[in-house]
C-alpha cells in the first residue's frame, strides 16, 4: 500500500523499504523523522518550482543526507555531507540505480549545505536543499498550506527539534573541527564551544609561501 504524506506519496518499493531500514537502523529519532520531512517538504517545493525530480532517488536523498552525522556513518577526516553522500552512491549502485543516478544523489547530499547551487543543478540536486532549507530554516514556509504543514508534523514530530538538531550536528562535527572551513558548520562549533578557532580564508592567502 502507498503510504502518502500532504499529498506526497512515499513509493512502496524494495528500494525504499530498504533504504527506510537502512536509516532508522543507524539514526535517533530526531535525524529520521527530520529526514522523512525533508523528503516531503522537498517534494512540496519541487511541485512548487514545478520540478520533477525521480520520487526514489530524492527519498534516497532525503533519507541519507544526514547519516553522516551518525555514530556508523561518520569518518573523522572528511565532511559529514561527503559521508552521507558516499553511503547513498553505494546503496543506489547496489540497487541497480545506474552511475548518473547515484552520482546526482550523492551531488544532492554532499551540496546540501551549500546555498543557492544545488537549486540550479537537476531536480534529484535541489529537492535535497529544498527539503532540507524548509525544515531546518524555514525557508518557502508560504509555499506550503498551513494544512500540509500540520499533516506533515504530525506524522513526524519535531519536539525540540531545533536544539536537537544543532546538537546533532555538533556531536556528529566536534571531532572533525577543520572540515568545517568554508561552510556555515563552523558556526554550529563556535555556538558549542568558545574555544574554537575558524580558519580565516584571508589569513590563509596573506600567510601562505607565496611572496606575492
Amino acid at each position: 500500500m502507498i503510504e502518502t504524506i500532504a499529498g506526497i506519496s512515499v513509493p512502496d518499493t524494495d528500494l525504499i523499504r530498504e533504504a527506510t531500514a537502512l536509516v532508522r537502523s543507524a539514526a535517533d529519532d530526531t535525524l529520521f523523522h527530520h529526514s522523512r520531512r525533508v523528503y516531503v517538504w522537498g517534494m512540496l517545493q519541487a511541485k512548487a518550482s514545478s520540478l520533477e525530480p525521480d520520487p526514489e532517488l530524492a527519498y534516497v536523498g532525503a533519507m541519507f543526507h544526514d547519516l553522516g552525522l551518525t555514530q556508523k556513518y561518520r569518518t573523522r577526516d572528511r565532511r559529514f555531507e561527503v559521508d552521507g553522500a558516499e553511503a547513498a552512491y553505494d546503496f543506489l549502485r547496489e540497487q541497480g540505480r545506474s552511475e548518473e543516478e547515484a552520482r546526482a544523489v550523492w551531488l544532492g547530499i554532499a551540496l546540501h549545505t551549500t546555498p543557492e547551487i544545488p537549486l540550479s543543478l537537476a531536480p534529484e540536486v535541489a529537492v535535497v536543499t529544498l527539503g532540507v532549507e524548509t525544515d531546518v530554516l524555514g525557508l518557502r514556509l508560504d509555499h506550503i498550506s498551513e494544512e500540509n504543514r500540520r499533516e506533515v508534523v504530525r506524522q513526524h514530530p519535531r519536539k525540540q527539534f531545533k536544539q536537537r538538531i544543532l546538537e546533532a550536528f555538533h556531536e556528529g562535527m566536534k571531532d572533525r573541527p577543520e572540515t568545517t572551513f568554508g561552510t556555515m558548520n563552523d558556526d554550529v562549533l563556535s555556538h558549542f564551544d568558545p574555544s574554537f578557532k575558524r580558519e580565516n580564508f584571508v589569513r590563509i592567502i596573506m600567510d601562505n609561501d607565496w611572496n606575492e
